[in-house]
C-alpha cells in the first residue's frame, strides 16, 4: 500500500512563479510547491492516475513548512491537494463572487479524495488580499451556475 511507503518529495523555490503561489506562501507557511518529480510521487502516494498530476498546484502536509527543500511523506493520507483559483477582483466576501475555471480532472480528484482536495481562492485585489480553502462539498453548496465547455484540438 502507497500509505506505508515514504516518499522524498523535492520543493520547488522558483522566484518566478505565480504571484498567487508567492503570496500564499508568504502569509500562511503550509502550502507547499513541489516539483514536477515531487507532483508525480505524490499521485503514486496517492494511487491516483499520472493523469491527475496536473490537477493540483500546491499542497499541505502536516507538520511541514515551505521553509524545508524536501519532505517525507510517511502517509499519504495526511495530504491535502490544493488547487488555486486567483483573481485581481475586489471580493470583500471571498469566495462570493468568484468566476473560475475548472477541470473534468480538478472536480474528479476531488471527488475522489474528499477532504484530502481543497480549492483555494486567492484575492490579489490590495483592498480584498486574501484565499478562502473550499473542499468541494462546501464549493458545491456556493454555486450559482455552472457550465461545461469543450475544449478541442483538431489533427494536423
Amino acid at each position: 500500500m502507497a500509505s506505508d511507503i515514504s516518499y522524498k518529495i523535492t520543493l520547488s523555490n522558483n522566484k518566478t512563479e505565480k504571484q498567487a503561489i508567492d503570496f500564499l506562501q508568504s502569509v500562511d507557511k503550509r502550502f507547499l510547491l513541489p516539483s514536477k518529480e515531487g507532483r508525480k510521487q505524490i499521485v503514486e502516494a496517492l494511487q491516483m492516475e499520472k493523469r491527475f498530476s496536473r490537477t493540483f498546484d500546491l499542497f499541505i502536509l502536516p507538520r511541514h513548512t515551505n521553509n524545508e527543500r524536501e519532505i517525507t511523506i510517511a502517509n499519504a493520507k495526511d495530504i491535502t491537494l490544493v488547487e488555486l483559483k486567483t483573481t485581481q477582483k475586489y471580493l470583500p466576501e471571498n469566495p462570493k463572487g468568484f468566476f473560475f475555471g475548472a477541470t473534468q480532472n480538478e472536480f474528479d480528484m476531488a471527488k475522489k479524495l474528499g477532504k484530502q482536495y481543497k480549492f483555494c481562492f486567492v484575492s490579489l485585489h490590495p483592498e480584498s488580499l486574501g484565499y478562502k480553502l473550499v473542499s468541494l462539498e462546501e464549493l458545491q453548496k456556493l454555486i450559482k451556475t455552472q457550465r461545461t465547455q469543450y475544449q478541442i484540438n483538431l489533427k494536423k
